[in-house]
C-alpha cells in the first residue's frame, strides 16, 4: 500500500505529464533511473531534450515546492542527463525544468518553470 506522500507525488507526475503533452511535448521517460540517479520525466521538444523534476506538496508553508530542488539534486539531474545523452546518444540541447505542484485543501496550483537551473558543464 502506497503512503499518503508516495500518492501525492504520483498525483505531481500525472498532473506535469498531463501539462507536458498539452503543451506538445513528447514524453520519452518516466522515473528513468541510472544506479541511484532518477529523473521524474525526460520529454522532448522540436529543439530540446528536457530533464523534469517535479516537485508535489500539500501546501507552501515551508516553500514554494521548487525551492526543494536543492544544489544536490541539480547535480543529481545533470549527471543523469549526461548518462542518458550518451546512452541515447542525444544530439539536442538539453534544458533542465521543474514542474511545482501545490494540491491542497483551498489551493491547486501548478507551475512549469521552464531552464530552472543551468548546468556548469
Amino acid at each position: 500500500m502506497k503512503t499518503e506522500n508516495q500518492l501525492q507525488g504520483i498525483f505531481g507526475e500525472e498532473t506535469a505529464t498531463t501539462i507536458l503533452l498539452e503543451k506538445g511535448y513528447k514524453i520519452l521517460e518516466r522515473n528513468w533511473r541510472c544506479g541511484h540517479l532518477e529523473v521524474d520525466i525526460i520529454a522532448e521538444t522540436d529543439d530540446y531534450v528536457v530533464f523534469v523534476e517535479v516537485k508535489t506538496r500539500k501546501a507552501t508553508t515551508f516553500g514554494e515546492p521548487e525551492v526543494f530542488v536543492d544544489r544536490q539534486k541539480q547535480r543529481h539531474l545533470i549527471r543523469a542527463a549526461m548518462y542518458f545523452s550518451k546512452f541515447r546518444s542525444i544530439s539536442k540541447e538539453i534544458r533542465f525544468d521543474i514542474i511545482s505542484v501545490v494540491n491542497g485543501p483551498g489551493k491547486q496550483e501548478v507551475r512549469h518553470i521552464e531552464n530552472a537551473f543551468k548546468p556548469k558543464w
